[in-house]
């Protein structure tokens, strides 16, 4: 897409690679599980025995027969074998088959597995990302003003009953819109900043949770927030994910209409 393109038609192509990235063998819509292993147990979906290690160690322990087919770092499993966690310098992979996966991450209370299939009945029943037609009146030119180092907001998750986790946040976003000054708060994201946000839409035409927009300081000090680019959650795809919740000052009384709004089936139905 060249610089001459029209916004419509960026926004187009970004549509498109969103559909496209979301059936992705670890696409948002191939996550089936993610089982927290706190004890000696089975996990739902796939064979073996899982078992945490002591306080310290990375990952956790896999205990499965031959006849089983679990293979960790391409080696096949027959006795009781560690498999690492993404926090290790060597992480291990889980294959259970040709089309399912894992990997152990590190999460609230030690370690989870999480299982991936590349032929999910999600990703079969996927239908496409239902969102708003361009809007320019959401392109929206704000200040961006950095934190001292260090500085956090607590954020709460999906999935983690009112406690809150501190996440860094760089800098304040503020702008003016018909009369209103909004102060957001955005966390870090690889080399962008991840603002989690919730409008009047939420609930009604769009996914109840809120959503995401990525995005990222220009040279100037200023920050373009298109909300156009708004994306829906992990969670919107998979029950699988434990998604941030939007923080007080980064939610709109006001609907934003614009950018993603739900997941379909394929016959039109919301897929969750």
């Amino acid at each position: 897409m060249t610089d001459t393109a029209t916004p419509e038609a960026r926004l187009e192509t970004f549509r498109r690679r969103r559909d496209e990235s979301v059936v992705q063998p670890q696409g948002s819509l191939a996550l089936t599980t993610t089982q927290l292993i706190d004890s000696e147990q089975s996990v739902w979906g796939v064979p073996g025995t899982w078992a945490p290690l002591p306080e310290g160690e990375s990952g956790v322990r896999l205990t499965a027969a031959a006849a089983d087919g679990i293979r960790v770092d391409d080696a096949l499993v027959d006795g009781s074998v560690v498999v690492t966690g993404k926090d290790s310098e060597a992480p291990s992979v889980v294959r259970f088959s040709d089309t399912v996966m894992g990997f152990i991450i590190a999460v609230e209370g030690g370690y989870a597995l999480r299982v991936w299939d590349a032929k999910s009945e999600a990703i079969q029943n996927f239908g496409g990302i239902d969102a708003f037609p361009y809007n320019p009146d959401w392109v929206i030119t704000a200040t961006f003003r950095e934190n001292p180092e260090g500085t956090t907001i607590g954020f709460e998750h999906l999935k983690d009953e009112g406690k809150t986790r501190d996440m860094v946040i760089p800098g304040e976003i503020s702008f003016e819109k018909d009369g209103t000054e909004y102060n957001l708060a955005a966390f870090k994201s690889g080399r962008a900043l991840q603002l989690v946000f919730a409008d009047a839409t939420n609930g009604e035409s769009t996914y109840s949770v809120g959503r995401f927009l990525f995005v990222a300081p220009n040279p100037d000090g200023t920050i373009t927030l298109d909300f156009n680019l708004a994306v829906l959650p992990p969670c919107a795809f998979s029950y699988a994910f434990n998604c941030p919740m939007p923080p007080k000052q980064n939610r709109f009384a006001v609907p934003i209409e614009a950018g993603e709004k739900n997941v379909l089936a394929k016959d039109g139905s919301l897929l969750h």
